[in-house]
């Protein structure tokens, strides 16, 4: 059965998850869950989508009001991100992709894994600080 809200979950067979986990995860990534998510997505602001969820998220169908609160967060959050970084995408903040050979190694000589990651990271923070 779908999920609610009209979120689209497809489950490959053997990935070891039940839909009410799926579902939950869902939930918990302010209502989206993608290959994207997954592979771009600075940790930090996974990580942060997952704490609103797992604050704000709504776990009844028909509970408009939790949801719009939920959406509401992620808006929030997204905006105060913008704010301080162009993109939510870890290869657009580095300017590198890390899943491309030699690329890790420039991110390393640059010092961006140590500098500007843990940055990220304290800021993030701080946005959650201000809106949970």
């Amino acid at each position: 059965s779908p999920a609610p809200d009209d979120a689209a979950l497809v489950i490959p067979a053997g990935v070891g998850i039940g839909l009410s986990l799926a579902r939950a995860l869902v939930t918990a990534q302010g209502g989206t869950l993608t290959a994207e998510n997954a592979r771009d997505a600075s940790g930090a602001v996974t990580g942060a989508l997952m704490v609103i969820g797992l604050k704000y998220g709504h776990s009844q169908e028909n509970d408009q009001k939790t949801k719009e609160e939920m959406t509401q967060k992620v808006a929030q959050f997204q905006a105060m991100f913008a704010e301080r970084y162009p993109s939510r995408i870890c290869s657009r903040l580095l300017g590198h992709d890390i899943s491309k050979p030699g690329e890790m190694e420039k991110v390393l000589e640059k010092g961006l894994l140590f500098e500007l990651c843990p940055r990220i990271v304290e800021d993030t923070v701080d946005i959650l600080e201000k809106i949970l």
